[in-house]
């Protein structure tokens, strides 16, 4: 399977640096310990930087480029281009500054720790998971794990995107659903005064603080409510609905028409809900908050992707991502008004 990180010839190595847990089919750096910003940097092989240059330029090497817009940006390290058609408002923003931003979160020996980062392609995608010092705590014994992720693009294609994503510390089930009013994502775009909002971006990101008191009371709140195991069915089917046609079907009774694909990835997600380990907690076993962690799991342990990329794509900003907000929202109906949520 194809995993599309970056291949640094110069070094031999690949650009991902993880701490402990291996992944993205076992390349790049394992590392045993927390690094600093700057070792996280070398580790991941970021440690270049980007220009960005008029349409037809020379390289220091003697190579010429000419784009096919007003501009282009490359490697400083290796000539590699990044992305030639770049506007003349596009803005780089270099890696360290990228770090310096998580750097300037939170302070001191006990503040936030790398724990993933690396480079797509030539290096044009970067991304940064860094976990936050607090935990969201469910009952006695779950605890959910704060992260911030990161992710910048050096080929014009796209804004700085910082998520406030929660995972759980037991079986790595990512939660990215968002609070219904706030997608807890930060947009950042490319423009002169990228690196200044990103200096900045810190002071917006008071939001964590409020969506790890929020969610914490939600998923307390979901870990209290009980569900039967064909309510549990329900907002699986409904969950997991992917078009408007389905969703007809569903709601007029005719589930003997739904497709044989989408009732096996039903039954797949429901066989995770009653067999994985980490649905058997107290605070998992028959609640509305085991529902939403049945959904949450399956994308994570339990379906198939193509590739590494097209997991990650899809966890963070994808199908996956879109089906666990739909849950999430499910969830918050059951707990108010109950099953009739799910007619």
């Amino acid at each position: 399977m194809a995993h599309n990180l970056n291949y640094n010839e110069q070094t031999g190595k690949y650009s991902f640096m993880s701490v402990n847990v291996p992944a993205w089919h076992n390349l790049g750096q394992i590392i045993t310990h927390y690094p600093t910003s700057a070792e996280a940097i070398q580790y991941a092989g970021l440690d270049f930087e980007v220009a960005k240059r008029p349409n037809i330029h020379t390289l220091p090497s003697g190579n010429s480029i000419v784009s096919d817009n007003s501009f282009y940006t490359f490697r400083t390290d290796n000539e590699a281009v990044l992305g030639d058609k770049i506007g003349k408002d596009y803005n780089v923003v270099q890696n360290i500054d990228a770090f310096s931003f998580f750097d300037s979160i939170v302070g001191g020996k006990d503040g936030i720790k790398y724990e993933t980062a690396g480079a797509l392609g030539n290096a044009e995608i970067i991304f940064i998971t860094a976990k936050l010092p607090e935990y969201i705590r469910v009952g006695r014994e779950d605890l959910i794990s704060q992260y911030l992720f990161l992710t910048s693009s050096h080929d014009g294609s796209g804004s700085i995107n910082i998520a406030f994503t929660p995972i759980r510390v037991c079986c790595n089930n990512t939660l990215n659903a968002a609070l219904k009013n706030n997608s807890g994502i930060l947009k950042i775009r490319h423009t002169a005064s990228a690196t200044d909002k990103l200096k900045q971006a810190h002071k917006l990101l008071g939001i964590t603080n409020m969506l790890s008191v929020e969610m914490e009371a939600i998923y307390n709140r979901w870990a209290r409510v009980r569900i039967t195991d064909p309510e549990l069915k329900r907002l699986i089917q409904m969950a997991m609905v992917p078009n408007k046609e389905v969703l007809e079907k569903l709601r007029t009774g005719q589930d003997d028409e739904l497709s044989t694909a989408y009732n096996n990835i039903i039954n797949n997600v429901y066989k995770y809900s009653q067999q994985s380990p980490t649905q058997q907690l107290e605070t998992t076993k028959g609640t509305v908050f085991g529902a939403f962690n049945s959904i949450t799991g399956y994308y994570q342990n339990v379906r198939n992707f193509k590739t590494e990329e097209s997991k990650f794509k899809s966890i963070m900003a994808g199908t996956a991502l879109a089906r666990t907000q739909t849950a999430f929202n499910l969830c918050m109906d059951f707990t108010k008004i109950g099953g009739n949520a799910l007619n």
